[in-house]
């Protein structure tokens, strides 16, 4: 409980301020709308009629849990208009990216430890790499995949993983250099190859880094995802429902597949989570 409390407690304030800010951006609509109809209109009416608009400029927190609630429980799974269909799509892709950027990153990140070149060369041109802002890039990446045949999945993958693959690289070389000279000594003393120093010391010795490097990882790599759907008017995806949404005005629409993704992404988080405890705790790690 000592936990639950100041969580329940900033929560409710979050609520309680988005409603309030719900009432003072839609209660000009309201205002001129009754305006016009050339009624008055009081004070709570003008509040309740804020949090109840087809199109608000900022929905209520009620209007956001209905339309996930209608799109997501009440609608089939296979509908294109179901969220968990359209969040499917988006993980796959996601999914996809971050296998290839843990990948690149791992090996990357070996190289940079083992090879001193690596370490001079490759690592300033991975910082840089971070410096290009995702929407500049994403755009040019699908030109190009589509230029060569490939559409699909791949295009939203390789979005991700350039997204995903830096802060593993970056974890990854801190942990691998995590063991103490002490440490490394003792290994030479014992005639250790490489290969196991690598296996024996240093991948132990690296994995809460890992593991810190895979949660923030694959939250990027979501990102990159929904990114990486709206340059190639995607028809399906949370990025192509936020596209659709801002198409039509449908605001409503629009956040509440922003909650779909962090809930999504909370859960892959989650489950890395999970994963840490339980490979820690086999590790003999606190």
């Amino acid at each position: 409980m000592r936990n639950l409390i100041p969580v329940l407690t900033v929560v409710a304030v979050i609520v309680a301020i988005w409603y309030a800010a719900a009432v003072w951006l839609n209660a000009q609509w309201v205002l001129d709308t009754a305006a016009r109809q050339d009624r008055e209109i009081g004070t709570s009416e003008l509040v309740l009629e804020t949090w109840s608009q087809d199109k608000p400029r900022l929905p209520a927190p009620h209007q956001v849990v209905t339309e996930l609630w209608e799109t997501t429980v009440e609608k089939n799974i296979t509908s294109k208009r179901s969220l968990v269909y359209h969040a499917w799509v988006t993980l796959s892709a996601t999914l996809a990216g971050f296998a290839m950027g843990t990948a690149l990153g791992v090996a990357l990140a070996v190289g940079i430890v083992y090879v001193r070149v690596m370490d001079m060369s490759v690592m300033p041109w991975v910082i840089a790499s971070q410096t290009i802002p995702i929407l500049a890039i994403a755009p040019m990446i699908i030109v190009v995949l589509n230029a060569m045949g490939l559409s699909g999945l791949l295009p939203k993958a390789m979005i991700s993983m350039y997204l995903s693959f830096f802060p593993v690289v970056v974890d990854m070389v801190k942990g691998l250099r995590a063991p103490s000279r002490m440490q490394l000594d003792q290994m030479r003393t014992w005639n250790a190859t490489q290969g196991q120093e690598f296996l024996r010391l240093r991948l132990p010795s690296s994995m809460p880094y890992l593991f810190a490097s895979l949660k923030i990882a694959m939250a990027a790599s979501l990102v990159g995802a929904i990114v990486g759907e709206l340059p190639t008017g995607a028809v399906a995806g949370l990025g192509a429902r936020l596209l659709a949404g801002s198409y039509y005005g449908q605001t409503i629409q629009i956040w509440s597949a922003l909650f779909m993704a962090a809930i999504v992404a909370a859960a892959m988080v989650g489950l890395i989570g999970l994963v840490q405890r339980l490979t820690l705790k086999r590790m003999g790690m606190a």
